[in-house]
């Protein structure tokens, strides 16, 4: 693992916040617009993009808000006026969305310019999409969000719009070296999305830095009071190292022992505590809810464009069907428990700390990895938060997931920006 010398190659690809400021309100545009010309031939990041003129029109109204005319992506599962939503599926013939989905209206007013869409694997599940990864096309980007990931890590754009049903934000930021974050559930409005697990489904977005993904949760997240701080001294963090049913390897042991070691010089107590019942328990939870209620909320589809599905989702379809409702409702039930049990599953702690992933993107785009060690987050609900680390010894990214209680957005957020610091005070990384 290569952390002092490489760190800074994994944040700020993008031009930062800082030097947005200071330029021309058309720069930010004009630049992700030049990067997806000169990079997106490779990456195949997008799905379909807006056109310059349309996109030129939105400038001088959303540069006097918050955001600054920043430009960012959306996962084509999200709706964006004006164009279709294809659920990485073509041929669907799907009409154009009358108008946005609430985040990406919501990003609209803070001054956000959606640039376009970008690709997610067959609705969000497992077929992976033509997107290769920015650091090494020979290996997989991750998925689902696959194309917001991979678009933010060649620096096409500063953030995009991504979501996560079991590791789909977490994974491909580990993979592509990206910020990715995933809101608490329940606390982003969903209209405007096709779900495929209501219980499950969390709109979140990547991002080059942790400034970035501060910016998009000001503009989308209500603000809990008394939950800010960046401060390490006396927080108590646990470290679990185990995913369900998988351990990590040595790089990604090394990239958490390295962040353990700035939250200790910084004054934070780390324990490593040990949760295989609990994570077992939701493992069996993840497999059950999603099946059947991706079955459920697929069936339309699959009895309109059968012809055009692959096998592997028809499957999936009909394993979820197969579910017996009352292991569904089972599962449920202990959802519901753990999900107020942060203070017994943490032994206390303010932040987990653990892998993102088992190590590096693997080779090959035939499967987009594992969400080993996402999954039993996503049950819980609680918000998870992908922070690049190093650059492991293959010269692939590799880093950490911080996880916080539930609604605790913005402190999870504000120690990660300390974290960041820490580890990369230079901030910045250029192409």
């Amino acid at each position: 693992m290569k952390a002092e010398q490489d760190l800074e190659r994994l944040t700020g690809y993008f031009p930062g916040r800082k030097a947005l400021s200071q330029s021309a309100p058309d720069f930010a545009l004009h630049h992700s617009l030049e990067a997806i010309k000169q990079k997106d031939p490779n990456v195949r990041a997008w799905v379909i993009l807006k056109s310059g003129q349309e996109l030129e029109s939105d400038i001088s109204e959303a540069a006097s808000k918050p955001l600054g005319a920043l430009p960012f992506g959306v996962k084509d599962v999200i709706d964006v006026g004006g164009l279709p939503t294809q659920c990485g599926v073509a041929g669907t013939g799907k009409p154009l969305a009358r108008y946005d989905a609430a985040c990406v209206e919501q990003l609209r007013a803070a001054g956000g310019i959606p640039v376009g869409k970008t690709v997610t694997t067959e609705y969000a599940f497992r077929n992976p999409g033509p997107t290769r990864n920015p650091w090494n096309p020979a290996h997989t980007p991750g998925g689902s969000s696959s194309g917001s990931a991979a678009a933010v890590a060649a620096g096409m754009v500063p953030a995009a719009l991504s979501t996560q049903t079991g590791g789909s934000i977490i994974r491909p930021a580990a993979y592509c070296g990206v910020v990715g974050f995933k809101p608490s559930f329940g606390l982003l409005s969903r209209d405007g999305l096709k779900l495929t697990s209501e219980s499950l489904d969390v709109i979140g977005w990547h991002a080059a830095s942790v400034d970035y993904a501060q910016a998009f949760a000001h503009a989308l997240l209500p603000r809990m009071p008394n939950m800010v701080s960046g401060d390490f001294r006396s927080l108590k963090v646990a470290i679990t190292l185990h995913g369900a049913a998988q351990s990590p390897d040595a790089e990604a042991v090394a990239a958490l022992r390295h962040v353990q070691q700035t939250l200790e010089r910084g004054g934070a107590q780390c324990a490593d505590i040990f949760m295989g019942k609990e994570l077992d328990l939701l493992a069996q939870a993840h497999a059950a809810i999603m099946k059947y209620e991706f079955a459920r909320n697929l069936a339309p589809v699959v009895r309109h464009d059968r012809h055009i599905l692959s096998p592997a989702l028809l499957n999936n379809v009909a394993e979820g069907f197969a579910v017996p409702d009352s292991l569904y409702f089972e599962m449920r039930a202990v959802q519901r428990e753990l999900r107020g049990s942060w203070h017994e599953l943490s032994d206390g702690a303010d932040l987990i700390l653990t892998p993102s992933a088992s190590g590096p993107a693997p080779l090959g785009h035939a499967h987009t990895g594992a969400p080993a060690f996402n999954k039993m987050w996503s049950v819980l609900g609680w918000p998870c938060l992908h922070l690049p680390v190093a650059v492991a010894a293959g010269g692939l990214p590799i880093g950490v997931q911080l996880i916080a209680n539930w609604h605790h957005d913005f402190r999870l957020l504000d120690l990660a920006a300390t974290i960041e610091e820490k580890l990369n005070p230079k901030g910045e990384r250029s192409d």
